[in-house]
């Protein structure tokens, strides 16, 4: 730990990946302990010692927001063989709260992300013996067919998911299961039992920002002021859709200006750096942690946000930022990201990711959207309007108090 803090009962933050968007909701969660004068700790691996959260977390060096590290009880290559993936995060959170609770008091967990051992809780019940926990589910799916959500077709997968899910709701010392996905909470109430904890929703959020002028964020990006662009944004990697946006830019006759603003994988990196001069305009690519400030020049600056991702049915941040700041989106049909884009009307639908289909809703985004004001949906008020880092906080406090 960071320092030699006073006893005191902690609220316990667990969370070994901090890849994507998982080290925001770390950082999110922390804010609203602080916020409510709860001292927490954060627990994640050692090879995240170097990632900005866990440097920015040392550095402040205060007693009431603290980390500790811990690996894995056994070597990389054997967790890679044998057991289920559930069951070794299982083992995981069970060895971090174990670890902590040895020489500090521990009132709560907050998991942000439970899907690590979900379906391992009917088997294994909690990780956190008689501590009671929080939990934020990202990934359960198997409900979408049912509320009218297009996902993979797998029936039997579903049904088994589904009773797991509402077996792992009943486990011991669980408060609340908190989700992203504004049709888990109904499903649930239509299915659980009686005896189940509390299944919620808490809007994904992404930092609160407002738009700037696009002509002064333009300028700043150094862009041309009456050239399109169209933003991809986020962790760059292929489940993106990038490889099928790219091919279908090259053959688009007045194309827009691509911008690729994100830190992008092994793979993404070797793909752009073989095509970009195929790209006509040349496109704009920051391979690299975006701050706030540029984050907010970009989706400012931008006509178009691209959300034509692959294998990927939550929700999306991006898709709020772009709400925010007023763009339209190109989005997949597929999970939340197309039922929220279709609900409140965002942007095209792509029905597949073919450069035909991609060409026509880039065609279309950049001559229809976004509409009038008095054409906007209710639905995009009422849903959307609440994806923001103060309302995340809200929620997650209220079930911590």
């Amino acid at each position: 730990m960071t320092t030699d803090a006073p006893q005191a009962d902690y609220v316990l933050i667990v969370e070994p990946n901090l890849t994507g968007h998982r080290w925001r909701y770390v950082e999110w969660t922390m804010q609203a302990c602080a916020d409510a004068g709860y001292p927490c700790l954060f627990v994640t691996e050692c090879a995240n010692e170097d990632h900005r959260l866990p440097r920015q977390i040392a550095a402040a060096n205060r007693p009431d927001q603290q980390i500790a590290f811990v690996d894995p009880d056994e070597p990389s290559s054997r967790r890679l063989a044998g057991n289920d993936q559930y069951t070794r995060f299982h083992r995981y959170f069970k060895r971090a709260h174990t670890i902590i609770s040895r020489t500090q008091s521990i009132r709560l967990v907050v998991v942000p992300y439970a899907d690590y051992f979900l379906y391992a809780l009917p088997f294994l019940g909690s990780p956190f013996g008689a501590t009671p926990w929080i939990g934020i589910t990202m990934r359960s799916t198997f409900h979408h067919h049912e509320v009218g959500i297009k996902a993979p077709d797998r029936p039997f997968v579903n049904a088994l998911k589904a009773q797991l899910f509402k077996r792992a709701i009943r486990t011991a010392g669980l408060r609340t299961l908190l989700t992203i996905d504004p049709t888990l909470p109904e499903w649930a109430a239509r299915h659980a039992s009686k005896r189940s904890a509390a299944v919620g929703y808490v809007a994904d959020p992404f930092p609160d920002e407002h738009a700037e002028n696009p002509v002064l964020a333009r300028q700043r990006l150094g862009l041309a002021p009456d050239a399109r662009y169209l933003l991809v944004y986020g962790a760059i990697t292929e489940r993106k859709g990038i490889y099928e946006l790219v091919d279908a830019l090259t053959r688009l006759e007045h194309a827009p200006t691509l911008i690729v603003a994100g830190e992008q994988d092994a793979g993404t990196r070797h793909f752009m750096r073989h095509h970009v001069r195929s790209l006509k305009p040349a496109p704009l690519v920051l391979d690299a942690f975006i701050s706030t400030d540029l984050e907010r020049d970009l989706f400012s600056a931008c006509d178009a946000v691209w959300l034509g991702y692959k294998g990927h049915y939550g929700m999306s941040g991006v898709l709020v930022q772009a709400y925010r700041f007023g763009k339209p989106v190109i989005a997949t049909e597929d999970g939340l990201i197309g039922w929220f884009s279709r609900r409140c009307e965002l942007g095209p639908i792509l029905g597949d990711l073919s450069c035909a289909s991609i060409g026509n809703a880039i065609t279309e985004t950049m001559t229809s959207w976004p509409h009038a004001p008095d054409t906007v949906p209710a639905a995009r008020e009422e849903l959307l309007s609440r994806h923001t880092l103060g309302q995340f906080k809200q929620t997650l406090l209220q079930q911590m108090a």
